[in-house]
């Protein structure tokens, strides 16, 4: 069985990561080694998570109570839920699927007086136009904050220049993973100086609660091989488990309830190691050789909106999802033939009454994500395409 997504790190990465456990290095020389990686690190903060960064950025901008944030309609639902916590009004903007991001009209349509920034959502490895945004924000004085928690490309893509704000996400299923961390590049240097005194006095993430995060992955690493997968799903059927469930949970990085007071700590000194080895080795080639293979296997649909994202000019191909009119009978062939797919994600909808999402909620209810990574041959790729293609067509 093809597992839906393996781990993007080493064995030695994970190795190290535990020596990292055991030493106390200087943590100003931790993060500014992290700093580094970056064309302008003295634009740089890391944290322990995007929403950890977020949630700081709207703490220090201090945007007047009851203001707009307008946001891609399809994203993380934590991410409206700290926008409110700031006092704040997310304002979803449905988003166009071949590019899984509002157009520059939906976003105009939904500037208000009271609106101060546009949240965009990179999605699925695709980056949406940022030109169009930025005249917009331009206009109308906003803050543009830029989520590039699923479209990572290395030195070679470090952020929009006309964002304000822009955020990288190195958690557990991400592209190059720390199993962990972010890295917020902020223009404006008065906020980020109170970004980096809040921050400050949080308390720090644990060192052994990294560690534990570093043993699980480790062990979902082991288990994403094809002959421990098969036995894996087999096993949760024996015993009347929901495997798609517990996979889902399981790759969860904040579970529970306690949000806030989980993403407000700082990031140990074991993770900004990692965060600067993972950096500082990331494989721009074998990236590209994903991309390519990414752009051949959307060729072959010949409808324009199967691939959602896909029209992007910038795609890292992070994840390579499809739509189907029946996602679950989908997921059940593929599976017969050893592909673990799956219509499970952490993207949600935003709502808010009076606006029109309609087009985002289609979407999702349609999306099914195959399993596509470098360590597949080509050979099960055009099969698993071929399979796809097929059951799309089935009425």
């Amino acid at each position: 069985m093809w597992s839906r997504k393996r781990i993007d790190i080493s064995w030695a990465d994970l190795l190290f990561g535990l020596t990292r456990i055991f030493v106390s290095p200087d943590r100003g020389e931790s993060e500014r080694l992290v700093a580094e990686n970056w064309a302008k690190p003295e634009e740089i903060i890391p944290c322990l998570s995007v929403r950890s960064g977020f949630d700081l950025f709207l703490e220090a901008a201090a945007f007047p109570e009851g203001c707009e944030i307008l946001v891609s309609a399809v994203t993380i639902p934590d991410m409206a839920a700290i926008i409110r916590r700031h006092g704040l009004v997310p304002v979803p903007v449905d988003v166009e699927p071949s590019r899984m991001a509002p157009t520059e009209e939906s976003w105009r349509r939904a500037i208000t007086p009271a609106t101060r920034a546009i949240l965009v959502a990179h999605l699925f490895g695709g980056v949406a136009p940022m030109e169009p945004i930025a005249r917009l924000a331009e206009e109308h004085g906003l803050t543009i904050i830029e989520d590039c928690a699923q479209a990572y490309f290395g030195s070679e893509r470090q952020g929009a220049d006309e964002a304000d704000v822009c955020m990288f996400s190195f958690g557990a299923i991400k592209s190059n993973t720390a199993l962990g961390g972010a890295i917020l590049r902020v223009r404006n240097a008065a906020i980020l100086e109170k970004m980096r005194g809040r921050q400050a006095d949080y308390p720090l993430q644990s060192r052994f609660t990294y560690a534990k995060s570093i043993l699980k992955f480790a062990g979902m690493k082991a288990l994403s091989n094809r002959t421990p997968m098969a036995i894996l799903i087999r096993a949760a059927k024996v015993f009347g488990r929901n495997y798609d469930e517990w996979i889902n949970r399981s790759s969860r990085g904040f579970p529970g309830d306690d949000l806030f007071s989980q993403i407000r700590r700082k990031p140990c000194v074991a993770l900004l190691a990692m965060l600067n080895r993972r950096m500082k080795r990331f494989d721009s080639g074998r990236l590209h050789a994903h991309i390519e293979v990414g752009r051949r296997l959307c060729g072959t649909f010949a409808e324009g909106d199967v691939c959602p994202g896909a029209a992007n000019a910038r795609h890292s191909f992070w994840v390579f999802p499809i739509l189907a009119e029946r996602p679950e009978r989908m997921i059940d062939g593929l599976a017969k033939i050893g592909f673990d797919a799956t219509n499970r994600c952490s993207l949600r909808v935003v709502t808010k009454e009076g606006i029109a999402t309609e087009t985002s909620r289609r979407t999702l209810e349609k999306i099914v994500f195959l399993p596509f990574y470098p360590e597949m041959p080509a050979k099960e790729s055009a099969r698993l395409i071929a399979e796809a293609f097929r059951l799309r067509s089935v009425s």
